[in-house]
This record gives C-alpha cells, structure tokens and sequence, in this order.
C-alpha cells in the first residue's frame, strides 16, 4: 500500500497536524489493510517538520506491524526530518 504524503499538504508542519494526519489516514487510508507493506511517498512534500513526521510514522508503528518503506525522499527537508525520526 502507497500513502502519498502530499494528500496531507505539501507543507507538514507540528505535531498537533501530524497527529490529526495520522488519525485520518487511520480512519479513512488504513481501513482494509492487511499485510502489506506500506510505502510512504514524499513526492511533492515541501517541507516536513520532525514533529509532524514523528507523530504520523510513529502512530503507524504503534497501530500497525507493517514494514514501513519510503521514497521520493530527496528534498533536504524530508531527508532531515526522516533522519531524526528514525534514529
């Protein structure tokens, strides 16, 4: 399954937003999903705050056993906020 992070908006900023993110992925992008391995697509994401990051992929990591991936990771932001999140 491939989560295009843009459908949130391109600009991902604070933790309260990256909360209510994960909430409607939760309710409305995660419905069905069985084993899949859930892709997260940065394309077209401007600028991706740590804070909205750590709160969307850790809320996926609690609810969800999945194998998380990412692409389209090239901005500097995305690339730095990532890498926060995931040390």
């Amino acid at each position: 399954m491939t989560v295009k992070i843009s459908n949130f908006g391109d600009i991902l900023m604070s933790r309260p937003a990256g909360r209510e993110a994960f909430l409607m992925a939760k309710a409305y992008v995660f419905k069905e999903i069985n084993n899949d391995e859930i892709i997260l697509d940065f394309n077209d994401v401007k600028v991706l705050a740590p804070s909205w990051a750590d709160e969307f992929i850790t809320g996926i990591k609690l609810e969800y056993k999945n194998t998380l991936k990412y692409i389209n990771t090239d901005n500097p932001s995305v690339k730095a906020s990532l890498n926060t999140v995931l040390r």
